[in-house]
């Protein structure tokens, strides 16, 4: 672990002295300066991880200091140091970003408890932050075709408002990762995302899945302040639709400060469903719509794949691109992403050719030859282990845990075979 860097701005010699043989000898690397304008200048100049920021400063004081250190957008974890501070003091120094005080005389078990509590939150905001990029990332709608360029507009409309988002295209052509986009790009990105899976929903259990039973939480109480997705809300039977909508039309009372999204294969719901949804309405198109970016798609999906399973990203051949934007791509996106995932996994060159390929996908016949493309039954059955692995995962969504069960597999053991050393 990188030792923590401390910075301590205070003028008094003693306090200055103090700390640093404190701080030093808990493993902190500690420098010190006398006033806010020396303390700027080295922040400016190398990363800390926290402050020590005396409130009584010659020159620029402490809270004038911390001030100037967000507006530079400079991000350690402050902590203030005052030997007579007040309440308006302190809430000042809060409302700038200050995350505790300690008062002089210091004391040795009080700084070392707030400092690494204040460290502990910064580490904290830093993790949340780099999972809401990550998450932006993930979510980001990749093409430059008119249907792609239309669709991110629309998201960008959708995002501002917290009106009822429906979503319609036909399955696997990425309805899911645009609700989380307009989620993550909306008013309340840090707020739950809560899917229901309406294909396993039915009339009886409404209530349950959606209030919760006993002492169990529903999906609603999960979702408070944050966005609830019903999935494929058009695989409920047209009782549960009417069922649903009677619930979610009750929204001042049962769902305060929740925005409902649901995406769905149609429009054709029951009527009350529908007016329920009747607020932004979003198409995602199909992937024979948008073939002019298949080959952003392949090579961002590339990537992913290389990251998840620990392998090298490969390069496709012009045959190969030729070849898959050609094909029909009846399963849309999400078919398109399970072929990168196996091609990442199973070709062991770092060109991928059309050869490579599925059959379906470059017209060619499947060899009848099959052990005559072995060296040996060791070699063949390790193929057919593989096709197996490869085949699950694209069954389960590219989800390992359900691929994994469908075979009779731990979740470990699955990875392990998948990833061979």
């Amino acid at each position: 672990m990188a030792v923590q860097r401390i910075l301590v701005v205070d003028d008094e010699p003693g306090v200055r002295s103090a700390l640093e043989g404190i701080l030093g000898d808990e493993g902190f690397q500690v420098e010190s300066v006398e006033s806010g304008e020396q303390g700027l200048e080295r922040l400016a100049e190398g990363d800390y991880d926290a402050v020590l920021l005396d409130v009584w400063l010659p020159g620029a004081d402490g809270l004038e200091t911390l001030q100037r250190l967000r507006e530079r957008n400079l991000d350690p974890a402050v902590v203030m140091i005052s030997g007579h501070g007040t309440i308006e003091t302190a809430v000042r120094a809060t409302k700038l970003g200050a995350f505790d005080f300690i008062e002089k005389p210091l004391s040795l078990e009080r700084t070392l408890l707030v400092l690494r509590n204040a460290l502990r939150q910064r580490k904290l905001e830093r993790m949340n932050l780099r999972l809401l990029e990550q998450l932006s990332r993930d979510t980001e709608i990749t093409g430059t075709s008119a249907h792609a360029q239309e669709l991110r507009r629309a998201v960008e409309m959708a995002a501002q408002s917290d009106a009822p988002v429906f979503l319609v295209g036909p399955p696997g052509s990425g309805r899911e990762t645009v609700a989380r986009r307009i989620h993550a790009t909306g008013n309340r990105p840090d707020a739950p995302f809560v899917e229901i899976p309406c294909a396993a929903l039915d009339d009886e259990h409404v209530d349950t899945v959606l209030f919760g039973t006993g002492g169990g939480l529903g999906r609603i109480d999960l979702a408070r302040g944050g966005c609830l997705f019903l999935r494929e809300i058009d695989r409920l039977t047209e009782a549960t639709q009417r069922r649903l909508a009677a619930v979610l039309a009750d929204r001042s009372r049962r769902m305060p400060g929740i925005r409902a999204l649901a995406s769905a294969s149609t429009d054709k719901l029951a009527t009350e469903l529908y007016r329920f949804l009747d607020g932004i309405r979003v198409d995602v198109p199909s992937l024979r719509r948008r073939t002019e970016d298949i080959p952003a798609l392949a090579e961002r999906f590339m990537h992913e794949a290389a990251r998840e399973y620990a392998r090298e990203p490969k390069r496709l051949s012009g045959d190969a691109l030729e070849a898959l934007t050609a094909w029909d791509w009846p399963g849309n996106v999400r078919e398109l992403r399970n072929l990168i995932d196996r091609l990442v996994l199973f070709v062991e060159t770092e060109e991928i050719r059309a050869g490579d390929l599925p059959a379906t996908l470059t017209g060619g016949a499947i060899s009848s030859d099959l052990y005559g493309s072995f060296e040996s039954l060791a070699a063949g059955i390790e193929e057919f282990e593989r096709y197996h692995l490869a085949k699950a995962l694209e069954e389960s969504a590219g989800d390992a845990q359900l691929a994994a069960a469908r075979l009779g597999l731990t979740t470990e053991e699955f990875r392990r075979r998948i990833k061979p050393d």
